[in-house]
């Protein structure tokens, strides 16, 4: 690969890493105002919501954390990312379960807060990582393919979580959570999977460059024609 060509990777990858931490921060900082606000006003619904956003930070932490390390730290960084569901999952079940028990709702304004900034944060983070939409690193490819279809699918169910918090009835609400469990769960077992059966493959070798990465998805493209 030419010099310029390198240099040119290199700055992708500063410039990645700046702007996933600019997401984490971002993420972070709601997150621990909300969750605070949220036990000053003793509100369970706000507290949950709050929570949830920590499960964000830490899977954007660790895609950064892994950024161009090689294939052993992606898989440790995997199974982190099925742990992370694995606690959502159960997290919302908990929850789940104290609202039957309790029979109790969010006010309005939880609600549409709750759809507001879940749709906002989205669309932010797609701002960011659009401009990586064209990049030959399969890593932040996938990042960015990752964040514009979670755009779609996270003002998607902010609308329907909406209309569920606000139904008179309890039953939608319940469902909607019941969805969301087993989501986290299928996906903590396909993660789960897929590294067991990585571990009988032959590794990539480890410290990988985001420059070997580029490499290397190629030639994995190449094979498959």
């Amino acid at each position: 690969m030419d010099p310029a060509a390198l240099q040119n990777l290199a700055a992708e990858s500063r410039l990645y890493r700046r702007r996933v931490m600019l997401i984490v921060g971002v993420i972070a900082g709601l997150a621990v105002t909300q969750s605070l606000y949220a036990l000053h006003l003793g509100d369970r619904f706000l507290l949950k919501d709050g929570i949830d956003w920590i499960y964000d930070v830490a899977l954007w932490a660790v895609a950064l954390a892994v950024f161009g390390r090689g294939q052993r730290f992606e898989e440790l960084a995997a199974l982190w990312v099925a742990g992370v569901l694995l606690v959502a999952a159960a997290h919302t079940g908990y929850d789940l379960w104290d609202k039957i028990v309790t029979g109790r709702r969010p006010q309005p304004w939880v609600a549409g807060w709750s759809a507001f900034t879940a749709i906002g944060l989205a669309l932010f983070v797609v701002a960011l990582m659009v401009r990586f939409r064209g990049s030959d690193n399969p890593l932040i490819t996938a990042t960015w393919l990752s964040s514009r279809n979670d755009m779609i699918s996270t003002t998607a169910f902010a609308i329907v979580g909406l209309w569920a918090r606000l139904n008179p009835s309890q039953g939608p609400e319940i469902v909607l959570d019941l969805v969301i469990i087993a989501l986290n769960l299928q996906a903590a077992g396909a993660i789960g999977l897929a590294v067991y059966r990585d571990w009988g493959r032959c590794r990539l070798p480890d410290r990988q460059t985001p420059e070997s990465y580029a490499t290397s998805g190629a030639n994995d493209a190449k094979s498959m024609d």
